[in-house]
């Protein structure tokens, strides 16, 4: 995996070189010498994050025979939190 750095001026100035060096590692934008950005694929960042992909439409990702696995507990209400109306 190629690491590749750029400044913020050659970033801005040639994108396309950015995508290109992108597609064999990730790059780094350095704002005043100093590293602030990171340009990854999107395949690389959601590796990376590990969640379904953007394109997946709810139903796609309930449908997953890993849904049905998934625990969830919905959080209650405590007294603190509201106040019950009052009709008088």
């Amino acid at each position: 995996m190629a690491i590749t750095t750029f400044s913020s001026r050659e970033f801005n100035q040639n994108t396309s070189r950015a995508k290109r060096a992108a597609k064999k590692g990730p790059v780094f934008v350095t704002d005043r010498g100093r590293p602030a950005h990171v340009f990854l694929t999107i395949e690389k960042y959601q590796d990376l994050a590990g969640k379904a992909s953007k394109t997946d439409s709810i139903l796609d990702v309930i449908a997953m025979p890993e849904a049905a696995e998934i625990e969830f507990e919905p959080p209650r209400l405590s007294g603190k939190l509201f106040r019950p109306a009052d009709f008088s």
